[in-house]
């Protein structure tokens, strides 16, 4: 029989959201690896498939889907477990959070990684961005171990939902990236997220992944860069 969904992913890119939820869902897929290196992101037959020309991409049997909260959301809608349903009380508050993961704290990430692609190559103003991304991103930890500590049922519950997996995978990225640049960040310093964290990872689903991507033993609470066995991570 047909896989139903096919993962365009890079190891330790945002992919790794998506195929922690397919595992968490207990949805085979088939997975297809997107070569950066060699800048596959941005080949034709890519685009076609996400014009944005970033990863990851879900094709799923209605076609291909990206944008990793999209996904999610999708993904959940089709086969719950990971967000409230439709009719829950606690469906707005956390498709609100999750919202927040991806236009917000995701965001805010990828612009301190990739200072360049919104300053251009000056150094100082790349160096005055970092900045004042590190300061907001402070801010938005501190916020979310508050909501990770007030006993919501899809975050920091026994059961991990997407914005589990998505926030873990994030605070993965603030312990490594950029490399050499991550002294501003402690995971303990943030009890409730370090908890989240802890108990996402010894969930099999992570173990699973893991292996699959090459991200160690302990991804989560004490990330190391990854060695995938194929591909590469950026």
């Amino acid at each position: 029989m047909e896989t139903p969904y096919r993962l365009h992913y890079a190891p330790d890119n945002a992919s790794l959201v998506i195929r922690l939820a397919l595992l968490e869902l207990d949805q085979p897929f088939e997975t297809v690896l997107v070569d950066r290196r060699a800048g596959a992101q941005r080949s034709a037959a890519y685009l076609a498939l996400n014009p944005v020309g970033r990863i990851p991409v879900l094709v799923t049997p209605h076609g291909p889907m990206f944008e990793t909260a999209a996904i999610l959301l999708w993904l959940a809608d089709r086969h719950g477990r990971v967000l409230p349903g439709a009719d829950s009380g606690a469906r707005p508050l956390a498709l609100s959070w999750l919202m927040f993961l991806s236009n917000t704290l995701h965001a805010e990430m990828r612009m301190l990684f990739y200072p360049d692609q919104y300053t251009g190559p000056d150094a100082h103003a790349c160096d005055a961005l970092r900045t004042g991304l590190r300061d907001s991103l402070r801010r938005h930890l501190a916020l979310l171990d508050r909501v990770a500590g007030a006993g919501h049922g899809w975050l920091g519950a026994a059961t991990p939902s997407a914005l589990d997996l998505y926030l873990c995978a994030c605070l993965r990225w603030l312990a490594l990236y950029p490399v050499g640049d991550t002294s501003w960040f402690a995971l303990p310093e943030h009890p409730h997220l370090a908890r989240l964290a802890a108990s996402v990872e010894a969930r099999d689903s992570v173990a699973r992944a893991a292996r699959s991507e090459g991200l160690g033993p302990h991804p989560f609470t004490t990330p190391r860069l990854p060695t995938p066995p194929e591909g590469s991570a950026t």
